[in-house]
C-alpha cells in the first residue's frame, strides 16, 4: 500500500473497520456471497467522470487491504492532483468479493474528500495573486473533522482551529455573556490563553477588542465598503479574516480589501461529492 497521508488525531485502521461495520451489519455482503464465487477474481480501475482535485485515495486502498490483504494496488495519481474526466485514480487486481464488498465504502470516501478539495481549489484559485490566505472552519460532518480538513488542506486551503481547544474565538454571544468585547477579551487574557480572536462585526469594536488584546480580528458579515474601512482601522496591527455569506462570485472582491484571510464555511458544508467510479476491466 502506498504511504498514508498525515492525519493528525485521526485512527485511520479504527475508521476503515467502523465504516465496513456499518454497511456489513451482523450478517456481511449478502449480494455478493450469494452472486460471486469465493475465488473469482477482479480486475479494475476507479476513475473520476469529471475534472477535479483528487483526495482520499489511500484511505481507499485501506478499505480493500482490509478485506483482501493481498490486493495490488496501483496508485497512478497522488492527492492534491488535479485532473481531467477520465483519469484512471487506481488500478485493482484481488478478490473479487471483497473489492465489491469494500467498493462503496471506498468510493464514498473519495467522493466526499475529492468534492472539498475541488471547491477548495476553486476558491484558492479565485483568489490566487493576491497574498490572501482561505481558511476553513469548523462546520463538519462530526466524526470527520480530521478527514474534511484534511481534503481542504489537500486542496490548498489553511486549516482554522482544528476545535475549540486550539484558540479561544469569542463571539458575539460570548460578548453578550460577559458584558463587552474587551471585558470577554480581557477574561481569556487572564486565563492564559496565547490566541485570541474575536469576531467583530462593527468598526466601533475593533478598538476596545485591539487594547484588550485581541491577537486575530475575525470581521463578520461586512458589506465590502465596511470591511475596507474595518481593514484601514486595523492598519495591519493584528491579522484580518473575513468571514460570513463568501461565495465564489464575491470572494476575489474580499481578497482584494486587504485581509489576511478568508473563511469559508460551505468548503466542508456545502461540498458536492466528485463522481468517481469502480469499473470491471477485463
Amino acid at each position: 500500500m502506498n504511504d498514508r497521508p498525515t492525519i493528525p488525531n485521526f485512527d485511520l485502521d479504527h475508521f476503515v473497520r467502523a465504516t465496513l461495520a456499518e454497511d456489513l451489519g451482523d450478517v456481511g455482503d449478502i449480494t455478493s456471497a450469494a452472486v460471486i464465487p469465493a475465488d473469482a477474481m477482479f480486475d479494475g480501475v476507479m476513475d473520476n467522470r469529471d475534472a477535479i482535485t483528487v483526495a482520499g485515495l489511500s484511505l481507499a486502498e485501506a478499505f480493500f487491504h482490509h478485506l483482501d490483504p493481498d490486493i495490488r494496488i496501483e496508485r497512478t495519481i497522488q492527492d492534491g492532483a488535479r485532473v481531467g474526466a477520465g483519469t484512471i485514480l487506481l488500478k485493482f487486481h484481488g478478490r473479487a468479493r471483497a473489492m465489491l464488498t469494500a467498493e462503496r465504502s471506498a468510493l464514498n470516501t473519495v467522493q466526499h474528500l475529492s468534492g472539498i478539495a475541488t471547491l477548495t481549489a476553486t476558491y484558492v484559485d479565485a483568489i490566487a495573486g493576491t497574498g490572501v490566505v482561505l481558511l476553513d472552519t469548523r462546520k463538519t460532518i462530526p466524526g470527520l473533522r480530521a478527514l474534511e480538513k484534511y481534503a481542504t488542506r489537500t486542496g490548498g486551503a489553511r486549516n482554522h482551529r482544528m476545535g475549540l481547544w486550539d484558540a479561544a474565538m469569542i463571539k458575539d454571544n460570548h460578548v453578550a455573556v460577559a458584558g463587552g468585547v474587551a471585558e470577554a477579551v480581557r477574561r481569556a487574557r487572564s486565563a492564559g490563553i496565547a490566541d485570541i480572536i474575536v469576531e467583530v462585526d462593527r468598526i466601533d469594536q475593533i478598538a476596545p477588542a485591539l487594547e484588550a488584546g485581541a491577537t486575530h480580528l475575525l470581521l463578520d458579515n461586512m458589506p465590502m465598503p465596511v470591511l475596507r474601512e474595518a481593514v484601514a482601522t486595523v492598519g495591519g496591527r493584528v491579522p484580518t479574516e473575513a468571514s460570513g455569506g463568501v461565495t465564489l462570485a464575491t470572494v476575489r472582491e474580499i481578497a482584494e480589501t486587504g485581509v489576511t484571510f478568508i473563511s469559508v464555511g460551505r468548503l466542508t458544508q456545502s461540498a458536492p461529492a466528485a463522481d468517481i467510479g469502480l469499473d470491471f476491466t477485463v
